[in-house]
């Protein structure tokens, strides 16, 4: 049973697809990014759902051509992930390389259109996670979002330039703690919604709109709660909710608010089905 498993190409190019994954998935989680690491999973297992959905359908013969260079590939990026002393950026753009090597060794140039989607799926995780490299700098607006918030809770707070003042201490938003992270991220999850469910053009305009929007928000009460840490002197529990997983946190209330409003947009639309049908 096993032997005759081991002759099927499929099985094969299963091997190398899981291979892929989990290449890209352990570079991210030796380079110690919890976030990335999550939303790197969300992103491969939406690819793997659509490839799977289709598996019966898809047209599975390569080349040679396209299998060489899909080899080719893959060994080139094999050995500068080996030789790289700091991944960094190389980690955005290595999953859609990687989804584009094993199409071409699934059914080469020609049916590569196949892949569109999923291929799609993997441009906007590198797209969305270069986000915050962009020199666009929000940190003052989240300065302001967040000092509104104070002030409407009733402290005495003053805001200069990215600096919030409270009677007790400050604190500034630089632009790691801007949100402009999370935003990539909420509007990555945005498309890979759009691209798996069938929206009409204003739900599909909103649906970014609302992940960018929850995004500023959820981080701007994030950014208050350390304000009103700092001011009264709690450095571990501040420096649990700036660096440790109390960070993670604020992403998940952000994801499960997106995914909440998905799902009502989503039973919205059935609503309307039904209701014409009858």
């Amino acid at each position: 049973m096993i032997s005759v498993q081991l002759k099927n190409p499929k099985f094969w190019l299963l091997g190398i697809a899981i291979g892929c994954m989990t290449i890209h998935l352990t570079l991210v989680w030796v380079g110690d990014n919890s976030s990335l690491f999550s939303v790197s999973c969300l992103f491969w297992a939406a690819v793997s759902s659509l490839v799977w959905d289709r598996h019966n359908d898809l047209y599975l013969e390569s080349g040679m051509f396209s299998s060489l260079f899909a080899f080719s590939l893959l060994i080139v990026l094999l050995i500068k992930a080996s030789s790289l002393t700091s991944l960094g950026i190389f980690l955005f753009v290595l999953p859609p390389l990687l989804g584009f090597c094993v199409a071409l060794l699934a059914s080469g140039f020609k049916r590569l259109r196949q892949y569109k989607k999923e291929l799609l799926i993997l441009i906007v995780f590198s797209i969305t996670n270069l986000i915050p490299k962009i020199p666009f700098d929000i940190s003052k607006l989240t300065a302001k979002f967040a000092a509104f918030i104070l002030w409407y809770m009733g402290t005495e707070v003053i805001r200069n330039g990215e600096k919030i003042h409270l009677t007790t201490g400050s604190v500034e938003v630089y632009s790691g703690c801007s949100g402009i992270e999370l935003v990539g991220q909420m509007l990555g999850i945005a498309c890979i919604f759009l691209l798996m469910f069938p929206l009409n053009i204003k739900k599909r305009i909103l649906v970014p709109i609302v992940a960018t929007t929850l995004a500023f928000i959820v981080n701007g009460f994030r950014v208050a709660l350390m304000a009103n840490l700092v001011a009264s002197n709690q450095k571990e529990a501040f420096k649990y909710w700036h660096e440790g997983d109390g960070s993670l946190i604020f992403s998940l209330i952000a994801v499960l608010c997106l995914g909440i409003f998905c799902w009502l947009i989503l039973g919205s639309g059935t609503s309307n089905r039904s209701n014409a049908k009858t």
